[in-house]
């Protein structure tokens, strides 16, 4: 396929941004680019007229009940086979922070054993906690099955701005072992942070904005910072966000327990 031929579709809903921005990377490229609202895609029905399909960041639908799932129960209700197809083609599939969220939500990622009916993982607050807004240093650690990063050197260091208050990655804590090794074995991890020289930043903060990881899966130490952009089984699914860390999943579910915020079951009330 040619470069002008292929065609991407920057999806978006009330509350996503940075969609503008994804379009023009896009288009700088050279290829065909455009921000489709998720309502126009159900009517139009053709996600198969696109190459590439991409979630940017935002808080989506104000990310009300936890970040991402509103939009993650949407797609999967009106375009689910649409999205399955998608996969099951190998056609590419980015997420940037909220699309992360979004593609967990769905159980698109982390993909291991394909599309999961229901999310295996979860995000939640940064530790320390806060919104991070900064510049970082990534290394490439990909040997080369992600279709979009395939073309950057191993062991590359590239600088990156990040801007993300729900970053920290957690699978349930009885499977963390299994799912950590699958992810490194199957060369399904991309990029980890570093310092300007190359050198891992070992959980020390500012380099690893989430600094709270504390060693707690078991693979060789050169493997234990890194940064979650991660890639499918097959390489087709990308997703961006801060970085991995296997606190007990249990207990961040119960923090970030579905819930309506009080205003807006005050709000629906009295409808």
């Amino acid at each position: 396929m040619n470069v002008d031929d292929i065609k991407v579709c920057v999806l978006r809903v009330g509350g996503t941004n940075c969609d503008a921005e994804t379009q023009r990377a896009f288009q700088e490229l050279g290829v065909q680019a455009e921000t489709v609202h998720v309502n126009e895609l159900i009517k139009r029905r053709n996600l198969l007229d696109y190459s590439v399909l991409v979630f940017p960041g935002g808080f989506s639908f104000g990310d009300y009940v936890r970040a991402g799932v509103i939009f993650a129960r949407h797609l999967s209700a009106k375009l689910g086979k649409e999205i399955d197809a998608f996969v099951d083609e190998g056609r590419p599939i980015l997420g940037i922070c909220n699309g992360f969220q979004i593609l967990v939500e769905n159980g698109l990622l982390p993909g291991i054993s394909g599309v999961s009916a229901y999310p295996e993982a979860t995000l939640t607050t940064n530790e320390p906690q806060g919104f991070k807004c900064q510049w970082v240093y990534l290394k490439q650690e990909n040997r080369g099955k992600c279709a979009f990063t395939n073309r950057i050197p191993a062991g590359k260091v590239i600088r990156l701005p990040i801007a993300h208050g729900e970053g920290r990655l957690l699978f349930p804590k009885e499977k963390e072992q299994a799912v950590l090794k699958k992810l490194v074995d199957e060369d399904m991890l991309v990029f980890r942070y570093c310092t300007k020289e190359g050198k891992a930043a070992d959980s020390k903060y500012p380099p690893t904005p989430t600094a709270a990881f504390r060693h707690r899966w078991h693979l060789q130490p050169r493997r234990q910072h890194l940064r979650l952009d991660a890639t499918s089984r097959e390489g087709n699914v990308l997703v961006a966000t801060t970085r991995l860390d296997t606190a007990d999943a249990d207990a961040a579910v119960r923090r970030r327990k579905t819930h309506i915020p009080k205003h807006h079951r005050q709000t629906n009330q009295t409808r």
